[in-house]
């Protein structure tokens, strides 16, 4: 079993509360949009992080984090990328990455809106934690932690951190 603390769009900010919520997680996975070098460093240090730059991040957080991730944990196949859309309708770039790669979970951000939904047409969990920091017009601050077990998805629940 792996457990997973998954958010974006901190936009530099990132809530002391945070390492509350994930202090039980084995990994942090950001999808994108840091925003600067020291919240990845505060997540790193804390635990084991998988990241991607959103199109908010500068040199210093492209050199480091891709703009996509194909990885997998537990026999489950994980896409994130920054900017993705939303079943049934991605854009191109996700969309040809999707039919490429086949993942069992596709992972945005961007929006700063939180949805989790299946795409019964790609056969995946499509996740958009929504966003963490204060920047953008999201009301509410969200991240999501869940599980995986050798190939299944479980105790996903969404954690609210603050109203904006």
């Amino acid at each position: 079993m792996t457990s997973i603390g998954l958010l974006s769009d901190t936009h530099s900010y990132l809530p002391e509360s945070v390492f509350h919520h994930f202090k039980e997680v084995d990994e942090i996975w950001h999808a994108g949009d840091i925003g600067n070098i020291e919240v990845a460093d505060a997540l790193e240090k804390f635990k084991p992080l998988r990241a991607i730059c959103g199109n908010i991040d500068g040199h210093e957080l492209r050199v480091r984090y891709p703009e996509h991730l194909i990885f997998e944990v537990e026999n489950v196949k994980i896409l994130m990328m920054h900017i993705g859309g939303y079943p049934p309708k991605y854009n191109a770039e996700s969309k040809l990455f999707i039919q490429q790669h086949k993942p069992d979970i596709f992972i945005c951000g961007h929006s700063h809106i939180l949805k989790v939904m299946p795409d019964t047409l790609n056969n995946l969990l499509h996740i958009n934690p929504g966003a963490c920091g204060k920047q953008g017009w999201h009301k509410v601050s969200t991240l999501i932690r869940f599980e995986i077990t050798v190939g299944k998805i479980h105790k996903l629940e969404v954690i609210e951190l603050s109203k904006m």
